[in-house]
């Protein structure tokens, strides 16, 4: 499946949306994929997951043990790899501003991690769980994503697999072309949730 081809999805699903959106890295952008409503049909869903499980496959050297996903917007691709690749998915949620692995989620010492996010757009909050699962004492041997919104440019340190690479327009606040300017702006995320 190709860049093309999972745009194309989140359009049939009304998933790919124009306007004027703040992101969760606080930079704004004239089109959103809302994944959520993406993640309401679980055959969409699943046909985009085992798309993206096949590349995971081809591509590492080193076979993940568990999958680790963030909270909220990760958790259903998460679980879904989880189900393709037929390992244990957890997740990890912010307490107190930081992420942490709760709710009896445990990782073994060294242990392969395959890190799923939905939509990358700067790679902050994968950053900050890939350290999350080291903490834990898991390793990290790959991300895997939906789609990369930044074309290519975000790195990780470990190997990064995007089922679709993106070169999504973003602009800082105070920076924004004129054709937002007058636009009222809207957060559609999920950060800020308690």
């Amino acid at each position: 499946m190709n860049t093309e081809q999972v745009l194309k999805e989140f359009e049939k699903a009304g998933a790919l949306l124009r306007g004027h959106f703040i992101l969760t890295s606080g930079l704004r952008s004239d089109v959103y994929l809302q994944k959520s409503l993406l993640f309401t049909d679980a055959r969409r869903t699943a046909r985009l997951m085992k798309a993206l499980a096949k590349k995971v496959r081809e591509q590492l050297k080193v076979q993940p043990t568990a999958i680790v996903s963030t909270a909220v917007g990760a958790i259903v691709p998460g679980y879904e790899m989880g189900r393709q690749l037929g390992l244990p998915a957890y997740f990890v949620e912010r307490v107190d501003g930081k992420f942490q692995l709760r709710r009896n989620f445990t990782l073994t010492k060294n242990q392969p991690v395959l890190i799923v996010e939905d939509i990358v757009s700067t790679g902050g909050s994968i950053k900050e769980c890939i350290e999350t699962v080291r903490k834990a004492g898991g390793r990290p041997v790959a991300v895997a994503a939906l789609v990369d919104r930044t074309g290519g440019k975000v790195k990780f340190g470990i190997p990064f697999i995007p089922l679709a690479t993106w070169q999504a327009k973003a602009w800082e606040a105070d920076k924004l072309p004129p054709h937002l300017k007058n636009v009222p702006a809207v957060k559609p995320g999920s950060r800020g949730l308690a």
